[in-house]
């Protein structure tokens, strides 16, 4: 399927302290939107506010960066889908940090975003390295469950039923209804009340 996520590839972002929660990701005031659409120039906006320029959303050298680099229980807070839609219209596909928040994680897999963790040793070390050589590439292998960059590989975790999702494609739940469409359809011949909802209208 073309929802399969193996791998991610591309540039990092280091965003560095505990306990960042969704408000801080996405401040509420944002919420009132129709669509997701615009989230990405608004994410740590009131954190990027107050650093004048220096967050590292906002420095020049980590535009166009595609993994997020976070340490322990990132995305805590209230369960808004907002924060993880914000983060990826931003352009982050994958996120490596100490630990996740449950609700932020599962919203990431709905999305397709892996979420991968690594020990608070290995994150800083990445976080390093992204931070003296921002061009430096980075790759998010979720069959090997390693990100590497240059001769360094750090072993990262998944839980086996989202890293299932992610490499099958079976994160995707509208793709799935599509690439199953025949079959919705003749099961929504069967349904009775399918049929009787027709003859109503």
């Amino acid at each position: 399927m073309v929802s399969e996520v193996k791998a991610v590839s591309g540039r990092g972002i280091p965003v560095v302290g505990n306990d960042i929660d969704t408000d801080r990701i996405i401040p509420a005031r944002f919420l009132r939107c129709v669509t997701f659409d615009g989230l990405g120039a608004e994410v740590f906006a009131d954190d990027r506010k107050q650093m004048n320029g220096q967050h590292t959303f906002d420095r020049p050298q980590y535009q166009g960066a595609t993994i997020l680099v976070v340490n322990n229980n990132f995305g805590c807070g209230s369960s808004r889908e907002h924060a993880p839609q914000a983060l990826a219209k931003w352009g982050i596909q994958a996120i490596v940090g100490e630990s996740f928040a449950e609700i932020f994680f599962g919203n990431c897999v709905a999305m397709g975003i892996p979420c991968v963790t690594a020990a608070p040793e290995a994150v800083k070390q990445l976080q390093t390295a992204i931070a003296a050589h921002p061009d430096v590439s980075l790759t998010v292998d979720l069959e090997s469950l390693q990100v590497r960059y240059d001769t360094v590989s750090i072993p990262v975790a998944l839980g086996e039923g989202a890293r299932q999702m992610m490499l099958s494609g079976t994160w995707d739940a509208c793709g799935q209804l599509v690439a199953q469409a025949e079959q919705v359809k003749a099961t929504a011949s069967r349904l009775p009340y399918v049929a009787w909802s027709k003859l109503a209208s």
